[in-house]
């Protein structure tokens, strides 16, 4: 069984795409951006910034499903500049209290709209 999460919460979608899809007991948040869900843009360049806006979409989505972090198993963070690890890592890593969720982070080229981070999860 699948269902479509969307919640006004968190941005709409940019292109043909859910914000989330819960298939069974498994919920697949699609990679957030630093968008704003209110005013539609990113408001910030300042990294951490962003960071946190990311992990407050993401928050949003998985509250819609009935969900929080503790259900995140599995991340995927794509970055611009690897030498924002550390600042981004920090600001992830105060979303989560223990048993921390597997997980990749890679630098990319370029993402959407310009972000700087763009992070994507996958909760039980």
């Amino acid at each position: 069984m699948k269902r479509i999460i969307n919640t006004t919460q968190a941005p709409k979608p940019i292109g043909p795409y859910s914000q989330a899809i819960m298939a069974n007991d498994t919920l697949y948040v699609s990679g957030q951006i630093p968008v704003n869900p209110i005013s539609g843009k990113i408001d910030s360049t300042d990294i951490e910034l962003q960071t946190k806006q990311v992990m407050e979409n993401i928050k949003a989505i998985l509250k819609e499903a009935g969900m929080n972090f503790n259900n995140v198993v599995k991340t995927s963070i794509f970055i611009m500049d690897m030498a924002n690890f550390s600042k981004i890592n920090a600001v992830y890593g105060s979303y989560f209290t223990s048993d921390f969720p597997a997980r990749e982070t890679v630098q990319v080229a370029k993402l959407p709209l310009g972000a700087d981070v763009e992070i994507s999860v996958i909760a039980v």
